[in-house]
């Protein structure tokens, strides 16, 4: 990979930069203070833009569609959903060296939701499975949906089975590879949605909810929003609850054997990609999917 492309494959974000790109395109914000925060996601770098607005940038390509996706469907989602939602107010353009799309959203007061807090909660997992069956009941085929574009369409497990399954071999010997086998070949094999193809957030996990004093208050980041099998959602059954809170989260989403099933299988995959990408440098990522594996295995 030459220079400019790894570049552009990561390019580099700093205050400056994203100070530039606000104050060339969307001058009636230039006079606000930036301050970035910390810590830096994964696939975004934000900055608070005065005290009303964040500023997020993608870090890789793969992040790059998220902007325009929430742009798009979040202010026709958002109305029929119980709890809050990123509302974005602009899409910017690339500019200064920098390659993709960018947004700025209005800004969510919340901290990031902690196992510690909610883990237990039946309450919340109640809320969780609200916010779900209320995402669901939202029609993809009302106007102005028209096109709902690749970028929705929801991938099936079976696509990362070659992935998993080199995971699996990659961590025998931290987790039971027999073990993960098993539930991997049962994910696999369990029927599949037969259901009309509803919304799903496609990445629920603990990271991406915010609470306010102690209470779930705002849903982020829509960049795996799409349509198909609601399954994906699940996650968030491994990522945050315990036995007690994740059985009374299931009985009020409805959810049946398959899809159960499969929905482990989403936890497992998901936390295996995280695990191998991400525990040898980060022990925070390495505790919080080592719990979502176990608990995927759990059951």
């Amino acid at each position: 990979m030459d220079t400019a492309t790894a570049a552009q494959a990561r390019p580099g974000i700093d205050t400056t930069l994203v100070r530039r790109l606000v104050d060339a395109q969307f001058p009636q914000w230039a006079g606000l203070p930036l301050t970035l925060l910390e810590p830096a996601g994964s696939d975004h770098v934000i900055h608070r833009l005065g005290e009303e607005l964040t500023v997020r940038l993608p870090r890789h390509a793969g992040a790059t569609g998220q902007a325009g996706k929430e742009f798009r469907w979040l202010p026709r989602l958002a109305p029929h959903l119980p709890l809050a939602v990123p509302f974005p107010v602009a899409v910017g353009e690339p500019g200064f060296g920098y390659p993709w799309p960018w947004a700025v959203s209005r800004w969510l007061e919340g901290e990031v939701a902690t196992v510690e807090a909610l883990a237990d909660s039946s309450g919340a997992a109640v809320e969780l499975a609200r916010f779900l069956t209320a995402l669901r009941r939202v029609a993809p085929e009302d106007p102005p949906a028209g096109d709902l574009g690749e970028d929705l369409a929801g991938r099936p497990l079976a696509d990362r089975d070659r992935a998993t399954r080199a995971a699996i071999a990659q961590v025998d010997g931290v987790f039971d590879a027999a073990a993960m086998t098993g539930l991997w070949d049962a994910a696999l094999n369990a029927p599949g949605w037969d259901g009309p193809p509803v919304w799903f957030h496609g990445d629920f996990h603990t990271g991406n909810l915010l609470t306010v004093d102690g209470r779930l208050g705002a849903v982020i980041d829509f960049g795996g929003l799409g349509i198909g099998d609601p399954a994906c959602d699940l996650v968030i059954a491994f990522t945050l609850m315990t036995t007690g809170s994740r059985a009374a989260f299931r009985d009020a989403l409805g959810v049946d054997d398959a899809m159960w099933t499969r929905g482990r299988g989403w936890a497992l995959t998901t936390g295996l990609n995280a695990y191998t990408s991400y525990a040898a440098v980060s022990p925070r990522v390495a505790a919080q999917t080592t719990r979502q594996i176990t608990a995927a295995l759990a059951g």
